[in-house]
């Protein structure tokens, strides 16, 4: 199987909250050769600010960060029942700390230094657990992809996708049976400072309809696209 052409991509957004700036750009460059697109907020306060005006996949936070702590953005976080999936990447490795975190609204808990292939591993499995979603492997029809391998194939033959096209595909089955608008798309995708031209997500999904199948990405007028779910679940 496989096939991106070119340097893997983004295909999901997530917020990376780390004060040290060695890890933090470490953990930045890491996950997005994973494939992830990661914004950095480097305190609490910018963290939960993030929060509020994105919708993103999945948060990797600290606990020791500066301003605000990551107990406390979790509280926050958990009060007002936002169910973000929540990865806990912190220093503090006792037992302890370890209940407090997974009591108080955690999904996962990994002490630093932590291998980056397990940080994108679990990031994967919370993101897809938050999804619904039992299998790794997401399908409509004879389309099938591999958030792992970043492997799709159609009817199983390989399709070759740009980064973007595997991360808008991505996006869209894992929400199978609702319409994302252009904005929604453009927000999960795309981090802090990349210029987003005015008509990418169309261009996209031009391309995955050329490559995929006129019939695999619907249109919802007034609303945006989708993809079914899967007959065969």
């Amino acid at each position: 199987m496989l096939s991106i052409d070119t340097i893997p991509g983004p295909t999901m957004r997530i917020l990376l909250a780390e004060d040290d700036p060695l890890l933090g750009d470490g953990l930045q460059a890491g996950l997005r050769q994973a494939g992830f697109e990661v914004d950095w907020a480097r305190d609490g306060i910018a963290a939960e600010h993030a929060l509020a005006s994105v919708a993103y996949a999945a948060l990797v936070l600290d606990l020791g960060l500066p301003r605000r702590s990551g107990n406390e953005i979790l509280a926050r976080l958990r009060a007002r029942d936002a169910r973000l999936p929540v990865l806990i990447l912190t220093a503090r490795d006792g037992v302890d700390e370890r209940i407090r975190g997974l009591d108080g609204g955690a999904d996962d808990y990994l002490v630093k230094p932590a291998d980056l292939k397990e940080v994108a591993a679990r990031l994967r499995a919370l993101v897809r657990r938050s999804s619904g979603e039992a299998s790794p492997r997401l399908r409509c029809g004879d389309v099938e992809l591999d958030p792992a391998s970043r492997e799709v194939t159609l009817a199983g033959a390989p399709v070759a996708l740009q980064p973007r096209e595997f991360a808008l595909l991505h996006e869209l089955l894992r929400n199978a049976g609702r319409a994302l608008s252009r904005e929604q798309l453009e927000e999960r995708l795309y981090a802090w400072g990349e210029e987003v031209g005015s008509n990418a997500v169309e261009v996209h999904v031009h391309h995955l309809r050329r490559k995929l199948g006129a019939d695999v990405i619907r249109t919802v007028r007034g609303v945006g696209y989708l993809v079914a779910k899967d007959a065969r679940g």
